[in-house]
Order: C-alpha cells, then sequence, then structure tokens
C-alpha cells in the first residue's frame, strides 16, 4: 500500500461509486422509479468539482437532460446546516448551467431553469430521522420567508437499491471501525461482508483493491490531522505559560520598582525572563 501513488484530489467510496454512469442511473431510478426510459445518455454529471470560492464544493450532482438537477450529500453526522450548504451548491449549480447554455439573466426573455431536488444520504445512528428537513422549519419556526428550500432525507438501509446498499455498507464499516480500529482489517472485513450480502457486489469486486487503498489514505490523513492539532495544543499551551510567566515577571518587577529599594541590577537578578531594556521601559511607564 505504501507503493501506491496518492491522487491530488482523494475520492470517498460515494464519489467513486457515483461518478459511474451505471451506477448514477440506478441512483436516479431509486429516486425515481416511474421514470422507466431514462437513459445514462440523459444523465450527465454536474457536481461542483472546481470552484473559486472558499468551501464551494459538493458530493454529488447530475442533472437529467435539460428537466431535472439532483443534489445528493452523503452525511455520517446529523447537522440541519445541510439545509444551508445545499441552497449554496444549489446557487453555484444554477449559476454554472446558465453559463453554460448561454442564457442572459438580465434579458427580458424568462430562462429556462430544471426543477431542482436536494437529498441527503443520512448514514449516521441517528433514531428520529424526519424524512424531510426545511430551511423555514429549522431556521425561522416555520414562518413564510423569502426563500425556501427542503432536503429530502435518505435513511432507509436496503438490499434492493443502490442508495440503502451504499447505506448497508457504511453501517457494516462503521461497526467494523468499532472492532478493529482505524485498520486495514476494518476495511476488508468490510468488503468481505458487503460483498456475501450482495451490497455494492459488482462495485467492490471492479474496486476492491483502490477501495482499501483510499480507506487506508483517509487513514494517513486522520493521523496527520490528529497530530498537527496535538502540535497546535501543544504551541498553545506553551505561549500561554510563557505569557503567563511574562505577566507574573512584570507584576513582581513593578512592585519591586515601586518600592525603589532596589536598583534596576538588583531587580534583574530576581526576575530574569524580563531583559534590562524591559525594566529599563516598565520603570520609564511607572514614573510618568
Amino acid at each position: 500500500m505504501q507503493n501506491t501513488p496518492k491522487r491530488k484530489i482523494k475520492d470517498s467510496v460515494f464519489t467513486s461509486l457515483f461518478q459511474e454512469k451505471k451506477y448514477l442511473l440506478q441512483l436516479y431510478k431509486t429516486l425515481h422509479p416511474e421514470d422507466d426510459h431514462v437513459s445514462e445518455d440523459e444523465i450527465t454529471d454536474i457536481t461542483i468539482k472546481n470552484v473559486l470560492m472558499d468551501g464551494i464544493y459538493n458530493d454529488l450532482g447530475f442533472s437529467v437532460g435539460n428537466r431535472l438537477m439532483v443534489l445528493v450529500e452523503s452525511q455520517s453526522i446529523w447537522s440541519v446546516n445541510i439545509i444551508i450548504r445545499a441552497l449554496m451548491y444549489l446557487i453555484q449549480t444554477y449559476h454554472d448551467y446558465f453559463k453554460r447554455t448561454n442564457q442572459n439573466l438580465y434579458g427580458s426573455k424568462k430562462v429556462n431553469i430544471p426543477k431542482p431536488e436536494l437529498y441527503m444520504i443520512y448514514t449516521g445512528e441517528r433514531k428520529d430521522i424526519p424524512d424531510t428537513i426545511s430551511f423555514s422549519n429549522e431556521f425561522f419556526d416555520g414562518i413564510k420567508i423569502a426563500i425556501d428550500a427542503e432536503v429530502k432525507v435518505l435513511y432507509q438501509a436496503n438490499e434492493k437499491d443502490i442508495i440503502g446498499q451504499y447505506i448497508i455498507f457504511c453501517k457494516v464499516y462503521n461497526e467494523q471501525r468499532k472492532m478493529h480500529g482505524n485498520t486495514k482489517q476494518a476495511v476488508t472485513e468490510t468488503i468481505h461482508i458487503c460483498k456475501g450480502r450482495n451490497v455494492l457486489k459488482e462495485y467492490l469486486e471492479s474496486k476492491e483493491m483502490e477501495v482499501v487503498d483510499m480507506w487506508m489514505e483517509i487513514f494517513d490523513d486522520e493521523y496527520i490531522l490528529k497530530a498537527y492539532a496535538k502540535d497546535i495544543e501543544a504551541s498553545t499551551a506553551e505561549r500561554v505559560a510563557r505569557d503567563t510567566e511574562k505577566k507574573t515577571a512584570r507584576d513582581t518587577a513593578k512592585r519591586m520598582i515601586k518600592k525603589g529599594k532596589m536598583t534596576l541590577e538588583e531587580i534583574a537578578d530576581y526576575v530574569p525572563s524580563l531583559s534590562f531594556e524591559e525594566l529599563k521601559n516598565l520603570e520609564a511607564t511607572l514614573m510618568r
């Protein structure tokens, strides 16, 4: 694994899975089983991949012809802030769409715009999961506001469809990670169990080593981030200690200068953390 070159942009299993048109089509048919005639050719990946705005990128976006625009986020931690992020992604996606289709928002002609659908695939352990969450209800107590957005929450583990299979995969992985920690064994056991249950079997059989590599890379990144956080914490603690020591030294020096019983040279012996120049400046400040 150490010899595998790391990608510049690391994909998650979610984005890796739905980069393939056949699985993207399965996802759409899970959301819209009534649409029997849609083909892979009608589906276009419109995921925000490179936007010159800090933090504006999403998990998955795709359009179905010019009639539908679907944005999907995968979340393992519950947060209603997903609604705000979904709105930001939607606005950016519409911006890209109007640019791509050469439509003038400032002209008198009404633009053509695909219908938007916003989804969150939730893979966490929360028990009371609503089917939908809305901007108005969550942030403004349900009152009528200038703009609203509704995000449908998908959380059912179901081996019969691609979304349910992905949720099962995540839950199995969470269980294996609890048992084996951030190890290669947790990943390989997850893949073994899921293939045995016919969960994402075709994808995992074709991408098994890539999935293992992907997760081991994530573990490496997590280790680096934790180590960095510890360094920051240690540096902060050292800085606070130095600042505290400096303040104590200054307070001590102030009291000794005010008493006037010792020269600055003598005070310097008692507070070595302060330079003689700092003592002189402190004395000048007190004499003003």
